[in-house]
């Protein structure tokens, strides 16, 4: 496991040069009393969180969850240094506290984490009993929301169900929140719903690739980064990631396609769903809900007030634009007229009204081409020859109006720019078919090269502030960080290479209507002025890095194969080059239904996991409680398999313990605090 490390105070800051003033100036944004989503984001606000309103750690300075560094500054007009399209949106994702969507039925918490969390109420009156949809990140904002929500409609108000509409850690991993002892009570008899797959996904995207995701996150949601005009203003979706403890309990019911069948309703506590499954959308398991009682429909993350990802910076696999209007336009047709209420587990909610009685329709119509839109856009200049780069600059610029001018249809999160190339990636891959680009050089060398051919360090750098002085337009700025880049990955200790490429960097952070781009830039300019970027608290209101994925709760709902899956990632292979060995283990308390046996042959450097214990071929085996197994997989300290013997969490039921130690001896334990903008 990571611990933040403390950190110097960065150079400051820079202001926007005149150009990014006047590149700024140019956006057009509405006036708040003209600004729909406005409206939207005000409605229904029962309670508001106090300005300085924090939830603060038993330990430490750095707090879970802080609104205080965003109310010193998040008010009045656009600053040169911020987007003012972005700047609106930060301003109206701090619409915060309790909202009642729809009177004695659907309540939200919003602003006390990059999404929402929302409370069902029986619609007839008849029940106390709730339903929670999607409990935030963190035990302790999840908490937090439902007392916030109890002290408005009733300490009596008990949980029945909890619904995770997909599989993404801001919307599961504060559900041990919601229980005072972390889970429900036998008695209670909750249930814990999820679209089929859930748990696959949850625990393959968030561990198998989880430290270089979790670390990327950090500069996705500005995590590391400074509050305020110069540095981060908002998440986009929402305004940041809470950094508290991260769980999971697995589902007891999982959403199939046989709960989603026309006029097909499931009820879970006193409240009444109809289930629309949403596979390979914003998710690879996901599914939106109607509220056929109350006339209310959510949409999950499958339609924000923003474009989405189809590809994440953050890391993640592509997703379909294809797919995702599909589910879009079949949502319309399915709940559309019927639905007087749409909400999502992000941004505010959208009512029908006399003067907009296709509000919602439109809505989800809307962004349904929007998606594709980008899909069949891109594949047809994919299909011309035109590159990825080329695709993606082309629709940069060739957006239809009657998309661009919907203000829930514009760039906060997502941007047409990396859609375009998610697309491409999908459909062709990385390679642009030029042969010159087959097998490049990685950064470092190529960098050298690029270096001497360009005259030498002293001559890019001198080159590099003289167009960085004399930019007309983003796309010098774009070029000038091209160029220093290739002198910081050929000698990363040049201090006057990397502050250049900082400024250059930031620049184009003030520029960025995406809070995603932005926190990027903005990132990687502070890692090189302050190389290397670490966590923890250096008296800016920096928060800790985004909550890290891989944790007991996940790793216990995995099951064996899922878990050897991972630990055969850490695994190096160099060290096992000469080491070829079989054991097996049998396995205490496991995962219900899982396998409790298997066998673990490492063979050309390659491990191989079979869910049975092959007794004839095996060198040793083992008996070992999964709890330790979970522990040693996380590599906690005092889970060696010596000490883990010692306890009597692990015996030798065959052969020695040499093969587990040796195994043991050849795992990596991943650094989180790997450089991101530098080498």
């Amino acid at each position: 496991m990571s611990h933040p490390r403390k950190t110097a105070i960065p150079t400051s800051p820079k202001p926007a040069t005149a150009l990014t003033a006047h590149i700024n100036s140019l956006v057009e944004v509405p006036a708040v009393d003209a600004d729909q989503e406005a409206v939207f984001a005000r409605r229904g606000q029962l309670r508001e969180l106090p300005p300085d309103f924090t939830i603060s750690r038993p330990v430490g300075p750095i707090p879970v969850w802080s609104l205080a560094p965003y109310s010193e500054f998040l008010h009045g007009p656009a600053p040169d240094s911020v987007n003012p399209s972005l700047w609106r949106n930060a301003l109206l994702n701090m619409h915060s506290g309790l909202f009642e969507v729809v009177p004695d039925a659907v309540y939200q918490v919003r602003c006390m984490d990059l999404s929402d969390i929302s409370f069902l109420e029986d619609p007839t009156g008849a029940s106390h009993d709730i339903v929670v949809v999607d409990p935030l990140v963190s035990e302790e904002t999840a908490a937090a929301a439902l007392k916030l929500y109890r002290d408005e409609r009733g300490a009596d108000r008990h949980v029945a169900a909890v619904i995770y509409t997909h599989s993404h850690t801001d919307h599961y991993g504060g559900v041990r929140g919601l229980f005072p002892d972390g889970v429900p009570a036998p008695e209670d008899h909750v249930e814990i719903v999820a679209p089929e797959g859930f748990l696959q996904h949850a625990v393959s995207e968030n561990v198998y690739a989880g430290n270089a995701m979790s670390r990327r996150a950090t500069y996705m949601y500005g995590s590391l980064l400074a509050r305020g005009t110069r540095g981060q203003v908002d998440g986009g979706l929402g305004k940041t990631l809470s950094n508290g403890r991260v769980g999971l309990l697995a589902p007891t019911r999982d959403i199939g396609p046989a709960d989603c069948l026309p006029g097909t309703v499931v009820k879970l506590g006193p409240v009444r769903f109809e289930f629309q499954l949403t596979p390979g959308t914003e998710a690879p398991a996901e599914m939106n809900f109607y509220l056929p009682d109350i006339a209310t429909l959510c949409m999950a993350e499958n339609a924000n007030a923003s474009l989405h990802n189809l590809y994440s910076p953050r890391g993640a696999q592509v997703r379909d634009g294809k797919a995702w209007s599909i589910y879009l336009n079949e949502a319309a047709d399915l709940f559309g007229a019927r639905a007087k209420v749409m909400f999502a587990s992000h941004f505010w909610p959208r009512w029908v009204s006399p003067e907009q009685p296709d509000a919602i329709t439109s809505f989800l119509t809307s962004q349904a081409d929007l998606y594709r839109w980008l899909n069949d856009e891109a594949l047809r200049l994919s299909n011309q020859g035109f590159t990825m780069l080329e695709v993606a600059e082309r629709l940069d610029e060739e957006m239809p109006a009657g998309l661009r001018d919907k203000w829930y249809n514009r760039g906060y999160y997502g941007t047409v720019n990396n859609n375009a190339k998610a697309v491409y990636q999908r459909y062709l891959g990385w390679f642009d078919g030029n042969a010159a680009h087959l097998h490049t050089l990685p950064p470092e060398q190529a960098g050298a090269r690029y270096v001497a051919a360009m005259g030498g360090a002293a001559k890019v750098r001198e080159m590099a502030a003289a167009q960085f002085a004399d930019a007309k337009d983003p796309a010098d700025y774009r070029w000038v960080a091209e160029m220093i880049s290739h002198l910081v990955f050929a000698d990363p200790s040049d201090k006057a290479a990397r502050h250049i490429e900082a400024d250059v960097l930031e620049q184009l952070g003030y520029q960025s209507e995406s809070a995603v781009w932005r926190n990027f830039y903005l990132a990687g300019a502070r890692e090189l002025r302050d190389r290397p970027l670490l966590g923890g608290d250096d008296g800016l209101g920096v928060n800790i890095p985004a909550p890290e994925t891989i944790t007991e709760d996940t790793l216990a709902a995995m099951p064996l194969a899922m878990l050897f899956d991972y630990l055969g990632i850490r695994l190096n292979s160099v060290k096992e080059a000469d080491r070829p060995r079989i054991f097996g283990f049998t396995v205490t308390d496991g995962v219900p239904g899982d396998t409790e046996a298997c066998t673990i042959e490492l063979r050309n450097s390659v491990q191989l996991f079979r869910p049975v214990l092959m007794t004839d071929r095996v060198q040793a085996s083992y008996t070992v409680a999964r709890s330790a197994l979970n522990n040693f997989a996380l590599a906690k300290p005092g889970y060696s398999p010596a000490e883990m013997l010692a306890r009597g969490e692990l015996v030798i039921r065959h052969g020695t313990l040499e093969p587990f130690e040796l195994y043991a001896d050849s795992l990596e334990v991943f650094d989180f605090w790997f450089p991101v903008t530098t080498p």
